[in-house]
This record gives structure tokens, sequence and C-alpha cells, in this order.
């Protein structure tokens, strides 16, 4: 096991772990939210786990949840919006410390990997997993016109 798969290892426990409590406990709106925190966890660790293994493939995975997630809970948001009007679903500090975890991920793994297409590659994954998720987290927070009475 080298370090890379550590990290993984290390951040799907503890994010999986509040994920999962997030998922199957409290109100609807702390449900959505936690659905969206699990692409924030999910995206980092399978980058990380592409570069502990060598296996570029689990990048491409990567991306395709860094553009499907957000739009996951937006779809959530849109469908439940009535329900959420009436729960307050603000959780700014989760969302900026995944944020800062997908951004601390995608920074390590550039350097590592050095100039050329995977860092291009790398790069518009984390633009699209921290934007997508505060996307994603402001229409939850009721701030998006037209998604959650906003």
């Amino acid at each position: 096991m080298n370090g890379w798969i550590l990290a993984a290892t290390v951040e799907l426990g503890g994010g999986g772990a509040a994920a999962v409590w997030g998922v199957t406990t409290g109100p609807l709106a702390r449900r959505v939210v936690a659905q969206n925190l699990t692409t924030s966890v999910l995206c980092p660790a399978l980058l990380l786990l592409s570069q502990g293994y060598g296996r570029p493939a689990y990048v491409d995975l990567a991306l395709l949840l860094a553009l499907l997630g957000p739009v996951g809970t937006l779809v959530f948001a849109r469908l439940l919006s009535d329900e959420l009007e009436r729960e307050e679903a603000g959780a700014w500090g989760l969302t900026w410390a995944a944020a800062g975890l997908g951004a601390v991920v995608v920074l390590a793994l550039c350097v590592a990997g050095g100039p050329g297409r995977a860092m291009v590659k790398l790069l518009v994954i984390g633009v699209l997993l921290i934007g997508g998720n505060l996307i994603a987290s402001r229409a939850l927070a009721g701030g998006i016109q037209g998604v959650r009475g906003g």
C-alpha cells in the first residue's frame, strides 16, 4: 500500500462515514446535502486511487462523476423543492471543506504528474467538481431562482 492509496482510504473512511450518516438520519434537507457530499468525497478518492494503482480509467470515472453528481443534486432540489422549502439546508462549512479537499487532491496530483494532457484533465475535473458542488449547494440553500424558492 502506497501513500496515495492510504490517503484515499482515509478520505473514504471519514467522508464516507459523514455522507452515510447524513443520508440515513435527519430531515430531507440533510439527506440531499449528504447526497451532494458523496460526490465531493468519491471523486477525489477516485483520483487518488488512480494515482495509487496507476489506472488512468479511474480518472475518466472521476470526470464522469464530477459532471453528473451536481446535476443529480440539482434534479433532487428541483423535484423536492416543496418539501425542501420547509427546511433549512445550509451546510456551507461542509461544502467549503469538501471543495478544499477536492482542490488539495487535484493540486497534489498535478504536482505529482507534471505538465501534460493529464494535468489539464485533472484541472478540468477540479473545476467541474468544485464549481458544480458549490452551485448545487447554493441551489439547496434556496439561492437560485426557480430551483428552490430563490
